[in-house]
């Protein structure tokens, strides 16, 4: 299990360890909103999606093993890779010695989530991502997005770096070795 702020590390660790036909592939939460700044498409939840993604090899640039789009929970629950990286989103944040749960609005604002339930399902959702790697993974936080417009608004409000940093130095509290 390593830990990082950069995707391209992750994906580097995926491939050089990934052997002959063992399988690699980067996991998502479905609420997971912001990933296009790191070149990550998430996979529609059509079945035919899943099954290009999980069965093709490594030369269909539909497989997971290409490492440009990513499976929910949904999509992986029951199934398994070898390696697998874990980008973790603005979702589910550690802030105040506690986890907090938010949903993204679409528009440029994290909502607080409410309903313990949904509390719940995030926080297993994240638990069924952690479970699918046989060999090894890594959990990849974004650094966020700290630039400042020409007028000293962030570019980015979905974005912020603290809206990471509490979960990133959360999991490095833990020993999780950094790649």
């Amino acid at each position: 299990m390593f830990l990082t702020r950069d995707i391209n590390k992750a994906r580097a660790w995926l491939r050089k360890n990934a052997r002959g036909s063992q399988q690699t592939g980067v996991l998502v939460t479905k609420v997971a909103a912001r990933f296009k700044p790191q070149a990550v498409h998430v996979l529609g939840q059509g079945d035919e999606n899943a099954v290009h993604w999980f069965l093709e090899d490594k030369t269909d640039i539909r497989s997971s093993n290409y490492l440009e789009d990513a499976a929910t929970e949904i999509q992986v629950q029951g199934l398994e890779l070898d390696y697998a990286c874990v980008l973790w989103d603005a979702d589910m944040r550690y802030e105040d010695n506690g986890w907090g749960y938010y949903k993204f609005n679409g528009k440029v604002k994290w909502n607080p989530e409410k309903n313990e339930e949904s509390k719940k399902y995030m926080l297993n959702a994240y638990r069924v991502l952690l479970t699918r790697a046989r060999q090894g993974f890594v959990i990849c936080v974004p650094e966020g997005n700290s630039r400042l417009n020409a007028e000293g608004f962030p570019e980015d409000q979905t974005r912020l770096p603290e809206f990471y940093d509490g979960t990133y130095n959360y999991l490095k509290s833990l020993g999780i070795n950094e790649l």
